[in-house]
């Protein structure tokens, strides 16, 4: 970086060539940006976050994405090219003091005309409330930029206050493409990755050890180091050391899917889960499914939100709904897991395949808003109980007319307060029973307006 920005080295740069005996994907950091891959939207020649760094000329960024998907490189690739003091540290080993000590010092060299410190904290979502407002005097006096990378949320980890005074980049999962090319360059590279090593990979085990990391360049490295350092020698073949397919099945015997039964994601597959049934999929509702119990979640969670979609998104549409929902519920906590997999997955797609009404769900919150808003008015006389004289006395009970000596089964009278006559919460619609509903209630409607003419 010197022919750009003078003889002088960034104060903490890593070293560029690391120790020979680091991970794969360690030697393998790109340390310029023609050798990343990916997140060109971010990154890529000519976009404004990449002509701040070129430029020096950054400000307070927050880097958000799933693991290996950039973060740390990009933090890196800006120690190298910035001119101001670089501090690195992890959320998870440092702790409040240490913070404060970084601070001050940040405030001495600005104020002796150094320059600013570029502050980079890796997993930033793991300090707490006290941690985060510790950063805030020195950001907003431009002693310090602050970079913060994590795979969670910043609207959800991050203080609004210091999320006010950064700039978020999101970052993507790697495409399995650019997983390969990561991988193949790793496989040519002499001098820090495995091209001395005289081993192939054949062209369907690079895509398979892609496809395992899940858009993870970390995960894809190391799995490619254990291929290669696994691959059988040439005395056990008599031929070149290489690495197929049935090898690489051999090392991956059952991927963990990115899941956090708290993070976002949780919230995600859920959403994706509750909406595909509301959109009548059952392929797409199965999917997010076995998704989620795959990935661990607790089936009974899994069985509460299907008892909820049941009567929010199906009511009396199919009042059956609600008892497969029920009974799978049941059915997870007498069986267990992984037995209760299967009536998850029934009722899931007995959901997503039954009419839909949501018209329970909007009675509901219509007359919960009428019992806030209006005035809680009494219980009309006529509809209350006489147990005593008195109560009688009252009126209590007064006018009251038992349906079942009407000869229809339906009596003239109103049964809600004065003041919410005539209003209508419950509005059915013409899918599956509901229709039904809908044709029952429109001819007791007419009945009664008959029975109130003279």
């Amino acid at each position: 970086m010197s022919d750009l920005f003078g003889d002088e080295p960034p104060a903490a740069a890593p070293s560029a060539e690391p120790d020979a005996g680091a991970p794969l994907a360690e030697r393998m950091r790109p340390h310029r940006f023609d050798d990343l891959v990916g997140q060109e939207d971010v990154v890529g020649p000519g976009r404004p976050l990449r002509e701040a760094i070129e430029r020096d000329r950054l400000h307070s960024i927050i880097f958000w994405g799933p693991p290996g998907s950039g973060k740390t490189t990009l933090a890196r690739l800006i120690a190298e090219i910035t001119r101001a003091r670089f501090v690195s540290f992890s959320a998870v080993l440092s702790g409040i003091r240490e913070i404060k000590d970084v601070m001050a010092e940040a405030e001495r060299t600005r104020r002796a005309g150094r320059g600013r410190t570029i502050v980079f904290i890796d997993e930033i979502h793991r300090f707490n409330k006290a941690q985060q407002d510790a950063f805030l005097p020195r950001v907003e006096a431009g002693d310090i930029v602050l970079i913060g990378a994590t795979t969670e949320n910043p609207s959800f980890e991050l203080n609004a206050a210091l999320l006010s005074r950064s700039k978020v980049f999101v970052l993507r999962a790697l495409t399995v493409d650019e997983l390969v090319t990561i991988l193949e360059r790793a496989l040519r590279d002499r001098e820090r990755g495995l091209g001395v090593s005289g081993v192939e990979v054949e062209p369907d085990g690079l895509k398979a050890i892609a496809t395992y990391a899940n858009g993870d360049a970390r995960v894809a490295l190391n799995l490619l180091e254990l291929a290669v350092s696994a691959a059988p020698s040439t005395a056990e073949t008599g031929t070149a050391r290489r690495v197929d397919l049935a090898l690489i099945r051999e090392l991956v015997q059952r991927r963990a899917l990115l899941y956090d039964k708290s993070g976002e994601e949780h919230y995600n597959l859920i959403s994706a889960l509750h909406k595909s049934m509301r959109n009548s999929d059952p392929d797409a509702s199965v999917y997010w499914l076995a998704r989620m119990v795959e990935a661990g979640e607790d089936p009974l969670y899994i069985a509460r939100r299907l008892v909820r979609f049941a009567s929010e998104d199906v009511g009396n549409a199919d009042p059956q709904a609600l008892t497969v929902a029920v009974t799978a519920r049941d059915a997870v906590h007498f069986l267990g897991m992984p037995e209760g997999n299967t009536a998850l997955a029934q009722a899931a797609l007995y959901l997503a395949t039954a009419p839909k009404s949501n018209a329970v769900y909007t009675a509901y919150s219509r007359a919960a808003a009428d019992a806030h808003g209006d005035v809680a008015e009494p219980v009309p006389l006529h509809l209350r109980n006489a147990p005593t004289k008195m109560m009688k006395a009252l009126d209590y009970g007064k006018d009251y007319k038992y349906a079942h000596n009407e000869a229809e089964g339906i009596a003239e009278m109103d049964c809600l307060p004065p003041s919410l006559r005539g209003r209508k919460y419950y509005i059915p619609t013409s899918r599956g029973f509901e229709n039904e509903i809908k044709r029952r209630l429109d001819a007791w409607a007419d009945l009664k307006r008959r029975k109130r003419e003279p």
